[in-house]
């Protein structure tokens, strides 16, 4: 709606926003003014602290889930004694976080390193989240096809042709990026880079100590009942 609506507002314009950081802002700033515009991004910025606390408990339980399934070292399974939160996983993974930023900023400077974090660093995170939602979207039709009957606590009411299309929006999301943005391809090179260092690792060391997981013991037990 953005690049829609955006190039036909006054003083605005497509060169304009093309160049600009905050076409968003822009276009507040042209029909509200600066005050309101500087109210209107204060209300964003809640929404990325919102978007910033979710990152950090799915993070947490991402890299639990890993340690505890014997991918990752499995100290970083540790969950806390009264709370029973993974509290050492979301630690870890934030000082992690961290440090890789802190060493962008003052490997390569504040302009060059901020560039790097805002764009190569954030394009890796898209790709993974684009990703994640196509392989998310191909497990449910697998699933939905091999196992109809297994007990779903919720059903999607969009079933396979919604799945489809989330598998769409990915890719096409994904081809847009790669093609218009030199800072994305970046990040899917070094995100690429990181799934083979993974992969190495499993075929080498993590699939020697893997303990199944409550989901993997599922799918195990109905492959055993199916046959297959």
């Amino acid at each position: 709606m953005i690049v829609w609506l955006n190039p036909s507002l006054p003083g605005v314009g497509s060169h304009a926003l093309g160049t600009s950081g905050e076409p968003l802002l822009d276009g507040f700033k042209a029909i509200y003014g600066d005050n309101i515009a500087k109210l209107l991004a204060l209300v964003a910025v809640l929404g990325l602290v919102a978007s910033f606390h979710t990152i950090i408990f799915a993070k947490g339980r991402q890299i639990y889930s890993l340690s505890r399934a014997g991918y990752f070292l499995p100290w970083l399974s540790i969950t806390h004694g009264g709370r029973k939160t993974p509290h050492v996983a979301m630690v870890m993974g934030s000082v992690t976080a961290l440090a890789i930023m802190f060493g962008l900023w003052f490997g390569f400077g504040a302009e060059k390193g901020g560039a790097l974090i805002g764009g190569t660093l954030l394009n890796m995170a898209v790709f993974g989240a684009m990703f994640s939602y196509f392989m998310q979207a191909l497990s449910f039709i697998l699933l939905r096809q091999k196992m109809p009957d297994i007990d779903r606590p919720y059903r999607s009411p969009l079933g396979i042709g919604g799945a489809a299309l989330t598998m769409i929006i990915a890719v096409v999301t994904l081809y847009y990026q790669l093609t218009g943005d030199p800072a994305y391809t970046r990040g899917v090179l070094w995100v690429a880079l990181w799934f083979g260092v993974c992969i190495a690792y499993f075929a080498l060391v993590g699939r020697h100590r893997l303990i199944l997981s409550p989901e993997e013991e599922f799918a195990m037990a109905q492959r055993e009942k199916t046959g297959a």
